[in-house]
C-alpha cells in the first residue's frame, strides 16, 4: 500500500513539473512569436507604438538613464542621481519615454525656428568653412612661432605610469622603441596646448577641438576648488586625465533679460554667454576663445563629495524646497540670498578648457584703451573725447603692427554679443606684440536682446580701421544664404545644453551685424576704402605689418 502511494506521489510531482515547464515555455516563446508575426507588416509604426522598441534591448540600465538625463536641457526635468539609482524597474515606461519625447520635441522646434529661412539642404556651417575666406593658411611656423616644442626624442614607458587614465583615446604603439608615446596619443587638453601658435589658438579644422569639447562634458571630475579673485563664483575642475577647466554655474535662465537700470558691472555672468561666445568666435574665424562646452553637473557627487576646499564645502546646504544649494566665496553675489541651487542636485554650467599654466606659458595682461570707468557717475576719457583714437594710435603697441586691428576685431565681437565688460585683455608673452589678442571672460554678453549698445562700437567709429578679411566675412555672414543667426543655431545645436540662446538673441545678432556694416560703410565714405580697410589677405604678412604701422603714424 505504501509503495502504491509513493508511486502516485512521484507521478503527481512529475506532472506538476511538466505543467510548470510548459507554462514557462509558453510565456517565453509567446512574445517572440508575436514579434515574428508583426515583422511581416509593411505598414509604418505609429508614434504610440514607439516605446515597444525598448522591449528588444530591455529597459535601460542606470548608466543609460544617466546619459539620457544629461542630454536634457530642461532644468525642471532633472532628477537627483540618488533617487534615480533607487528607483525600481517597475516605473511607468511609457510616462518616462513620453517626457523624453516632449523635451526632444521642444529642442527640434527650437532648431526649426532658428533655421526656418534655410533654403538649401545640408549643413550651412560646412558650406561656410569651405568658402575661400575660410581657407587662408597662416604663414609657415618656426620654433619661435609655436608656444611649445614637442621633443620627439623622449621615450615614455606606459607600464611605469601609475595611472594610464591621462592618456587620450589613442593607444601606445607597441612596435615603437621603448614604448614611445606619440603626440597623437597625448590627452586632448595637452594636444590643444601644443597646437597654440603666434597666429591662432587652434587651427580651423583641428579635430582635437571636437574631442576636447567631448572631454569637457564626459571626463570624470576628480577635484573641485574655488577660483580666487573675480566678482562672482567660479570653480576650477580637475578631470581624470589631469586636464582642468573653469566652471561657471548657471545664474540666469536663457529668457531672463538684464534689467535696463542695471549697470554693466553689476550684472550676473551667464553660462550660456560663455558657450555662445566660443561658437561666435569660431564662426567669425577669430579662433581666440578657448574651447567651451555646456555640462550638467551633479552638485553632490561631482562638487561637494570631491572638493578639498573646506571653504566651499561649508557653504553647501539643503533649501526649503529640498534642493541642494551652495554659494562659495567671492567679492559679490556669494551668500545664501544668491545661492546656486540644483533641481534637486543637478545644475547647468559652462566648462572652459584651461590655457597652459602660467609657469609654462606666461601671459601679459593689458588694459583695454577703451576701458569703461566702472563708476556710476564718472565717464571714461574716450566717452568725452571724439579724437581719443588719435592718442591711442601714437601709443605702443597700437602705433604699429596688428594690435589696433585686433582691438577692432574684439570690438565687433563684443558688440555682436552686447558685452560691455571688456576692461582687460591678454596675450602670450613669448610672441611679443605680434600676436593675437585672447578673447577671455565673455560671461556678460547676451544679456539684452531688445537693446543694441552702440557705445561698444565707439573704438570702430573713432578709429575707422578694420581688417579686409574681417570686413569680407561680416559681409558674407549678412547674406541670406549664410546668415549669422542660422549658423550660430546650427553650431550650438551640438552642445549638450542646447538650446544655448533663445531666438530673440539670434535675431539680435543679425541686427547688430548690419549695424556694424553700416558703421564701416560710413567710415569708408568719409575716409576712403584704402584708408579704412587694411589688406591682410596679401601673401607677405611682414609687409602688412609695416604698412599698418606707417599708416597709423
Amino acid at each position: 500500500m505504501k509503495m502504491i502511494l509513493l508511486r502516485r506521489f512521484r507521478v503527481l510531482i512529475l506532472m506538476v513539473f511538466l505543467i510548470a515547464c510548459s507554462m514557462h515555455i509558453m510565456i517565453d516563446l509567446l512574445p517572440k512569436l508575436e514579434s515574428h508575426g508583426n515583422s511581416g507588416c509593411s505598414c509604418p509604426h505609429t508614434p504610440s507604438e514607439q516605446p515597444q522598441s525598448w522591449g528588444k534591448q530591455g529597459w535601460p540600465n542606470k548608466h543609460t538613464l544617466r546619459i539620457l538625463q544629461d542630454f536634457s536641457s530642461d532644468p525642471g526635468s532633472n532628477v537627483s542621481s540618488h533617487s534615480l539609482e533607487r528607483s525600481p524597474v517597475t516605473v511607468d515606461r511609457a510616462q518616462a519615454l513620453g517626457g523624453m519625447e516632449q523635451r526632444a520635441d521642444r529642442k527640434r522646434q527650437f532648431i526649426h525656428d532658428a533655421t526656418r529661412s534655410k533654403p538649401t539642404k545640408g549643413s550651412r556651417l560646412s558650406v561656410l568653412f569651405e568658402h575661400p575666406l575660410y581657407k587662408k593658411s597662416p604663414p609657415p611656423l618656426t620654433d619661435e612661432d609655436t608656444l611649445f616644442t614637442v621633443n620627439t626624442d623622449i621615450r615614455f614607458d606606459p607600464k611605469a605610469a601609475e595611472d594610464e587614465a591621462w592618456m587620450g583615446e589613442g593607444t601606445v604603439d607597441e612596435s615603437s622603441p621603448a614604448g614611445e608615446l606619440k603626440a597623437e596619443s597625448y590627452p586632448n587638453w595637452l594636444r590643444f596646448h601644443i597646437g597654440i601658435n603666434r597666429y591662432e589658438l587652434y587651427s580651423r579644422h583641428n579635430l582635437v577641438i571636437n574631442a576636447l569639447l567631448k572631454d569637457l562634458v564626459t571626463q570624470r571630475i576628480t577635484s573641485v576648488a574655488m577660483k580666487s579673485g573675480g566678482t562672482q563664483l567660479k570653480l576650477i575642475m580637475t578631470f581624470q586625465n589631469y586636464g582642468q577647466a573653469l566652471f561657471k554655474p548657471m545664474k540666469r535662465t536663457r529668457d531672463q533679460e538684464t534689467p535696463p537700470d542695471f549697470f554693466y558691472f553689476s550684472d550676473f555672468e551667464r553660462h550660456n554667454s560663455e558657450i555662445a561666445a566660443f561658437h561666435l568666435d569660431k564662426i567669425l574665424d577669430f579662433r581666440r576663445v578657448p574651447p567651451i562646452a555646456g555640462r550638467l553637473v551633479n552638485m553632490t557627487k561631482e562638487i561637494r563629495d570631491v572638493t578639498r576646499d573646506k571653504k566651499l564645502w561649508r557653504t553647501f546646504f539643503i533649501s526649503p524646497a529640498n534642493n541642494v544649494c551652495f554659494y562659495g566665496e567671492c567679492t559679490y553675489y556669494c551668500s545664501t540670498e544668491h545661492a546656486l541651487c540644483g533641481k534637486p542636485d543637478q545644475i547647468e554650467g559652462s566648462v572652459a578648457a584651461f590655457l597652459p599654466d602660467l609657469a609654462l606659458a606666461k601671459r601679459k595682461t593689458w588694459k583695454n584703451p577703451w576701458r569703461r570707468s566702472y563708476h556710476k557717475r564718472k565717464k571714461a576719457e574716450w566717452e568725452v573725447d571724439p579724437d581719443y583714437c588719435e592718442e591711442v594710435k601714437q601709443t605702443p603697441p597700437y602705433d604699429r603692427g596688428r594690435r589696433l586691428l585686433d582691438i577692432m576685431d574684439m570690438t565687433i565681437f563684443d558688440f555682436l554679443m552686447g558685452n560691455m565688460d571688456r576692461h582687460h585683455y591678454e596675450t602670450f608673452e613669448k610672441f611679443g606684440n605680434e600676436t593675437f589678442v585672447l578673447h577671455l571672460d565673455n560671461g556678460r554678453g547676451f544679456g539684452r536682446h531688445s537693446h543694441d549698445e552702440m557705445s561698444i562700437l565707439v573704438p570702430l567709429t573713432q578709429c575707422c580701421r578694420v581688417r579686409k578679411s574681417t570686413h569680407l566675412r561680416l559681409q558674407l555672414l549678412a547674406k541670406e544664404e549664410y546668415k549669422l543667426s542660422v549658423l550660430m543655431a546650427e553650431s550650438m545645436e551640438r552642445d549638450r545644453l542646447t538650446p544655448i540662446l533663445i531666438q530673440p538673441h539670434l535675431d539680435a545678432l543679425d541686427r547688430r551685424l548690419h549695424l556694424t556694416l553700416n558703421v564701416l560703410s560710413e567710415c569708408i565714405e568719409k575716409e576712403g576704402y584704402s584708408s579704412v580697410v587694411e589688406d591682410d589677405l596679401q601673401e607677405n604678412p611682414e609687409t602688412d605689418h609695416a604698412h599698418t604701422g606707417s599708416r597709423q603714424r
